[in-house]
């Protein structure tokens, strides 16, 4: 081969070899980033088909998880549950502790606009708007005017929210509220594109109107099978955002949920691991087991008899073995609930809540069990009629209620019949009490007792009570630490509220969660809270 000819193919192949390079972008000196962007993809069971989008009606943690990703409020809970500055840049707190002054960072929408404090305002009275029925409207209460304007007997204009400058957002409460802070980060105090929805009340239904704000924006809802979305370039701290894409699956089901992670199909699963695999998998170290400060629980409709009588609600409590359930059912290290407020909050002294109460409101005693069922009209079960026990469709709830249906039959001579139910239809038919008895979970909004304590108030009529359950005490006392700053005043109202429900037994605590997960070793940066959501991905990124 001549020289010449031999030089310009040496010159080509080294041409081809630098398009190629610079086809594949670069990595910390220009070499391998666009193949780091291409891997930038999780796959993330969410589980359930989400009930709504609109951040003021949600309500479920499939809601708020997915929710969380595409909006963003004025605080966001970092890794040590802290709520850190998010479109709030800073923030103001009057000496008084009523005045909140939040600065607004210059943060945009995916569409461009920019995100002004008119578009909290908004959201905020709308959340409140009698007409939009938001079951967690009641946690905007704590601003001044909000509950009367929620009730209908005050005006939208009368509610302490101002708007100083597109900047800045005035916000005055009717008492101190040291917990009204993180309740910032929390969807129903989320802001929406006020524009958007006067124009289109359902932009929250579709990807194409989806008009968000947070560290991810959708672009398909295939229904019942898969939501994708992608980084938004638009979000305030896209800089420190590593995925490109993340998949939320709508795989209920925890076996095959399980099967698709073992395929490769799934990357990360939280809680939606199929029992009967956790202790092989805790024995290979490959179950990661985090902390849940969550209550698992059975409402009881009030109204319905037998139910109507604490004497049948007490014996149904007290006559299952809530040990054995955490042992040989959920296997995942929860433990036994003898009280409402789950361990994991701080109470007045700096120590758990639930340590100072105990957790021994009531204790299992079949033999009391037993004498309750009888005074109230049923000895050895005898004409206690066949109650229904719903719960959503769901593996695991249904081996627990398998269980706790085998034990009411065997200490208490009762039948129980099983009623499972998709989740949305699960969550209408607990909202209007079409049930007897109801599987219930509840993941705290906030690090405080309140947002355990503050669900069995009477009022307001939408709230997420569900058991037509009601006590002028506990109100008052509600009422009373919500009245007050110090902390200790408030913390003794709430123990004082707790017990009061315990012994009116309108709700059956089970267990205590945990959050038992199987990550990919290649997934790295994935927050799994506490509380409120069931994973964080705006960190996470693939190794």
């Amino acid at each position: 081969m001549p020289k010449q000819l031999r030089f310009l193919l040496i010159v080509l192949v080294v041409v081809l070899a630098g398009l190629l390079a610079a086809g594949c972008g670069g990595g910390k000196d220009g070499k391998d980033a666009g193949k780091q962007a291409a891997e930038q993809y999780i796959r993330y069971n969410l589980g359930a088909e989400p009930e709504t989008l609109d951040p003021a009606r949600s309500t479920g943690l499939p809601e708020g998880t997915l929710i969380t990703h595409l909006l963003e409020g004025l605080t966001r809970y970092d890794a040590n549950n802290v709520p850190q500055p998010a479109i709030a840049e800073s923030w103001d707190i009057s000496p008084d502790q009523l005045t909140y002054t939040f600065h607004l960072r210059d943060a945009k929408w995916s569409n461009g606009e920019p995100v002004t404090a008119e578009d909290f305002k908004y959201a905020w009275l709308r959340a409140l708007n009698p007409e939009t029925a938001a079951d967690y409207a009641y946690q905007l209460f704590y601003i001044k005017g909000a509950a009367e304007y929620n009730s209908g007997e005050g005006k939208a204009e009368d509610v302490a929210i101002k708007v100083v400058d597109p900047k800045t957002l005035e916000v005055t409460l009717k008492a101190p509220a040291p917990q009204f802070l993180g309740l910032t980060a929390f969807p129903t105090l989320f802001p929406i594109n006020a524009k958007m929805d006067k124009e289109n009340p359902e932009w929250y239904k579709s990807p194409e109107t989806y008009i968000c704000n947070g560290p991810f924006k959708m672009v398909s809802w295939e229904h019942n099978q898969k939501i994708t979305t992608v980084k938004n370039e638009n979000y305030w701290d896209a800089a420190n955002v590593k995925l490109q894409k993340l998949d939320f699956l709508l795989v209920e089901s925890y076996d095959t949920a399980y099967n698709m992670y073992r395929t490769g199909e799934v990357d990360i699963l939280v809680e939606d691991i199929p029992t009967q695999e956790i202790p092989q998998l805790k024995a290979s170290g490959e179950l990661k087991i985090f902390p849940d400060c969550a209550l698992y629980f059975y409402r009881f409709n009030v109204e319905k008899k037998p139910l109507n009588d604490v004497r049948v609600r007490k014996a149904l409590a007290m006559a299952i073995d809530r040990q054995a359930i955490v042992e040989n059912v959920t296997q995942a290290g929860q433990k036994p609930a003898f009280g409402f407020v789950p361990y994991g909050i701080a109470d007045a002294d700096g120590k758990d809540f639930q340590e100072n109460s105990g957790n021994a409101f009531f204790k299992e005693d079949v033999a009391e069990a037993k004498k309750l069922l009888a005074e109230a009209g049923f000895p050895e079960g005898k004409g206690f009629p066949k109650l229904k026990l719903l719960y959503n469709t769901n593996e695991a709830h249904q081996k627990i209620a398998q269980a706790i249906q085998q034990m009411w039959k065997q200490n208490l001579g009762i039948d129980i019949e099983l009623v499972n139910q998709e989740w949305q239809v699960y969550l209408d038919s607990m909202d209007h009490q079409n049930f007897d008895i109801c599987r219930s979970g509840w993941s705290p909004d906030y690090l405080d007792p309140m947002t355990f304590i503050d669900m069995f108030v009477t009022e307001p009529p939408e709230n997420n009570n569900d058991t037509n359950w009601s006590n002028k005490k506990y109100d008052e006392l509600v009422k009373k630490a919500n009245a007050t700053g110090d902390q200790k005043e408030r913390m003794a109202a709430m123990h004082e509220a707790e017990k009061i429900l315990m012994d009116e037994m309108p709700i059956m605590p089970i267990y205590y969660y945990t959050k038992p997960c199987l990550i990919k070793d290649n997934i790295k940066g994935v927050i799994i809270p506490p509380f409120a959501v069931y994973a964080d991905f705006k960190y996470a990124y693939v190794e």
